[in-house]
């Protein structure tokens, strides 16, 4: 089955990798945040569980539809967003487009399929990654604007069939409507702008003044349902507070959060600090947040990436191998581990725990690097080339995704599991 899915996704790649530009903003914390934030709407649009939400790398404002499984948002808008319930109110308009078929309805998917899988299928699954970081965060490569403007774009009468579709879901999450007027508010006027100045979400989401009125006329009118709302913004407010401390200058994070000593201001004066390679103050204030949720994966994961940057690999593979124990099942946690264990020279234990985080997210580039260094550490050239052209494979470059994988052909006993993968890889790569 992985191969099919391997070599299928490989096929898909081919025309879309040349569009790969933006960014994907790859972390576990962020990325579970954002599920907590999106799962009373997603319940409420019947796709819970089926959804992930993504952030791309991006300070225009935008947000849209990959395929039937994945949301993206910019991290500019994600940042010029003042509330979980405005948060809310952009994916449940985006899960509407979801649930109301229109990405199968469109006549451009119909008369485009081909293109609209193949960039679909590398945004749902983040399939190539920079292999490096922008502030710490893992990146990965996404879609080049003017391909996302052509795939995701709207009609009108599909936008106010999402807005009212996304105002009852919201109404009966507990979300107060109110807030979908506050989103178009900081699109107001866009459509006057040149196509140069407007941010990508009045290119693909039509806005005009009746479509306001519109959504302004149900907020007035619905009450929206009594929920709990305590967890939904706490995890508003660690994605965005920890998005920020990344994206933004120390210096602007700490003068922000002044002497503050609540919870995300905690968090974010750690990742200043970090920043400003200030390992002791980044690691007195995470141990502090530990000390106060002991049992949270993503601080220790927090932790073992402070120590890890700082050359304290032995330290970072503790903390991340406690990270892993409490969430054993977030792959990007298991990659973490593993790249602090091959730091310490734990290749070895190291490579068991790459061999898992492959088995669960196989288009990971960084985590392929580090796997394909454990074979190579450990003897076994033919797997470090078959690990080393999947991952030029998911970041495009198939002329070196071919090199390698010819090269694992010939090192590998034929009919084994690692010579049908370099198989599947010259299969696809294109002919020269």
């Amino acid at each position: 089955m992985f191969r099919r899915l391997f070599t299928a996704t490989l096929a898909l790649l081919l025309s879309a990798a040349q569009a790969l530009s933006q960014g994907l903003i790859r972390d576990a914390e962020i990325e579970h945040a954002l599920r907590q934030v999106a799962q009373p709407i997603l319940q409420q649009a019947g796709l819970s569980g089926s959804v992930r939400i993504y952030v791309i790398d991006d300070d225009r404002m935008n947000a849209f539809v990959g395929n039937a499984r994945a949301i993206f948002i910019h991290s500019g808008l994600l940042l010029r967003l003042e509330s979980a319930d405005q948060l809310q109110a952009v994916l449940a308009h985006e899960a509407a487009h979801i649930a109301n078929g229109h990405l199968t309805r469109r006549p451009v998917a119909a008369r485009q399929a081909a293109t609209a899988a193949r960039l679909g299928l590398v945004l749902s699954v983040a399939a190539a990654a920079a292999g490096g970081s922008r502030a710490g965060l893992g990146v990965a490569a996404g879609t080049a604007s003017a391909a996302q403007r052509s795939l995701f774009a709207h009609t009108r009468a599909e936008e106010a069939s999402a807005d009212q579709s996304s105002l009852r879901y919201m109404a009966a999450a507990g979300t107060d409507p109110k807030a979908a007027r506050e989103v178009l508010e900081l699109f107001r006027g866009q459509e006057f702008l040149s196509v140069g100045r407007q941010d990508p979400y009045a290119q693909t989401h039509p806005l005009t003044r009746d479509r306001i009125r519109a959504v302004e006329g149900f907020a007035a009118a619905v009450t929206p349902r009594a929920t709990d709302r305590r967890a939904v913004d706490y995890w508003y407010a660690r994605a965005t507070g920890k998005l920020s401390a990344f994206l933004r200058a120390p210096r602007w994070t700490l003068r922000r959060i002044g002497r503050e000593n609540d919870e995300i201001s905690v968090l974010r004066r750690s990742i200043a600090e970090h920043r400003k390679a200030n390992l002791n103050g980044a690691l007195g204030a995470i141990d502090s947040l530990i000390a106060a949720r002991p049992n949270d994966a993503y601080y220790h994961e927090l932790r073992g990436q402070f120590l890890l940057e700082a050359g304290q690999a032995a330290a970072a593979a503790a903390s991340y191998r406690r990270a892993a124990q409490i969430a054993p099942r977030e792959p990007l946690i298991q990659a973490g581990l593993g790249r602090a264990m091959m730091a310490a020279g734990q290749t070895g234990e190291a490579l068991r725990v790459l061999e898992r985080a492959r088995a669960n997210d196989p288009y990971d580039p960084a985590m392929l690097r580090d796997l394909a260094t454990a074979y190579a550490r450990q003897g076994n050239a033919g797997l470090a080339s078959v690990a080393t052209a999947e991952r030029y494979a998911v970041l495009g470059r198939l002329d070196d995704a071919a090199i390698h994988a010819q090269r694992a052909s010939g090192l590998l006993p034929e009919g084994s599991s690692g010579w049908l993968r370099a198989q599947d890889i010259l299969a696809t790569a294109p002919r020269r």
